[in-house]
């Protein structure tokens, strides 16, 4: 009997031990921001369209991941651009998350309502504030559920390359980084057990194929990819784009010079880029209490632009954001996390290609992922080199906040890289 009864009491220890060891966690959330009624869809600066109709649902999903003492919160809006302006009024309604520890993106969906507040010369702006403030809130939601869902989890990360007719550089068509990244939160406990939480895809696309011409609210092909994932995985999707500018986008081209510009080559595309995420992610080995890493530093860039520099100026969205400033520079928060193999490195903008092939090159995993429009949206990222150099680039040079914007980016990631510790191998 004294032998059971010990016998009984080591499978006890032995279990409150593992799960004590088990420390690794995941929960994930999603709300709906479709708007109840029809308003301005921006595809960037200009003037905003109004749709004729909605074609699918506008989402906020947020991921959240723990180990130990360190959670972190990965959140991704379904918009053109999601600035901190508004991110950081999210932020004070998140419990549970350092500020400083929740990365919030945009899809970069073209077909989406004004975040920015673009305005024309006569101030007047197509951006709906009413509608705006309630995403702040509906971002902060998600994560606070997130947190309330949070699981003992296992975690299986890749990046492999992304085949077929998805994406192509519209200004030079290989220019582009194929690679996509996936990370995949899996339960280890309850009903659930062995089955995704969820699934984060990670690759540089302009979701453009409907843009505004259609006069559709969309979140373009992120809405079928997030339902392709969920309906064969289960769990939920969550879209990160990557180094997308200048101009990587959805191809939709056809065989007669003209392209495919609708809905269903919205489900082509989005199913596709579903389809090879999970195949990448397939035979990926499952991480046992992976290890999390964050660090994140305040970076500042110079506004050379006079096209940014009214945007911040005007706009009534970045109104709070703008006091007392000269508009001569603008501060924003640069990420990294190490997250099992996997490393992240976050993009305050739309980098050009060859910015992400550098900074990943200098990455310390052989998983590298940038999370581009991420934590801000200040446009296109060019080297100097890149800068005003041809006809073609003229536009994104525009709207770029400055010649030495990507030379400081790439310097002050390269740092935050160098001082961070290796991942798992």
């Amino acid at each position: 009997m004294k032998i059971k009864i010990i016998s009984l009491s080591f499978m006890l220890l032995c279990i409150l031990l593992n799960v004590d060891a088990q420390t690794f966690k995941a929960g994930a959330a999603m709300k709906n921001i479709t708007p109840d009624h029809l308003i301005p869809i921006s595809g960037g600066m200009g003037t905003p369209v109004m749709p004729t109709a909605i074609q699918g649902a506008l989402t906020v999903r947020a991921l959240v991941l723990e180990n130990g003492k360190t959670r972190v919160a990965i959140v991704s809006v379904d918009n053109i651009g999601w600035p901190a302006y508004l991110g950081d009024r999210s932020r004070k309604l998140i419990t549970g998350v350092a500020p400083e520890n929740v990365l919030i993106g945009a899809t970069h969906a073209h077909s989406c309502p004004d975040a920015y507040g673009f305005t024309n010369e006569k101030g007047e702006t197509g951006a709906d504030l009413k509608y705006l403030d309630w995403c702040v809130t509906q971002v902060a939601a998600a994560v606070n559920e997130a947190v309330s869902k949070l699981e003992p989890a296992s975690l299986r990360t890749a990046v492999g390359e992304a085949k077929g007719k998805i994406a192509y550089n519209y200004y030079a068509d290989k220019l582009y980084d194929p690679r996509c990244g996936i990370i995949q939160a899996i339960a280890t406990t309850g009903k659930n057990s062995g089955k995704p939480i969820a699934t984060l895809v990670n690759y540089a696309v302009h979701p453009e194929i409907l843009g505004t011409d259609r006069k559709l609210l969309s979140p373009d092909l992120c809405g079928p990819l997030y339902d392709r994932i969920e309906s064969k995985a289960g769990g939920m999707a969550i879209f990160m784009n990557s180094a997308q500018g200048g101009m990587v986008t959805a191809d939709t081209r056809l065989g007669n010079g003209k392209e495919a510009n609708d809905w269903n080559e919205c489900i082509r595309i989005g199913n596709l880029l579903a389809d090879e995420a999970l195949r990448i992610i397939g035979p990926a080995a499952v991480q046992q209490n992976p290890e999390i890493y964050c660090a994140s530093k305040v970076i500042t860039f110079p506004i050379d632009s006079e096209m940014m520099r009214y945007v911040f100026k005007h706009s009534p969205v970045a109104a709070d954001a703008g006091k007392d400033k000269d508009y001569s520079k603008v501060s924003t928060r640069l990420n990294l996390l190490n997250i099992g193999k996997a490393q992240v490195v976050t993009i305050p903008g739309e980098a050009l290609p060859n910015i992400g092939f550098y900074v990943k090159r200098h990455m310390k995993s052989d998983q590298p992922m940038l999370f581009g429009l991420t934590n801000d949206a200040f446009g296109y990222m060019l080297t100097k080199e890149d800068f005003g150099g041809f006809e073609r680039y003229n536009y994104i040079s525009r709207t770029s906040l400055g010649e030495m914007t990507g030379c400081i980016y790439e310097d002050e990631a390269i740092k935050l890289i160098n001082e961070s510790p290796v991942p798992a191998k």
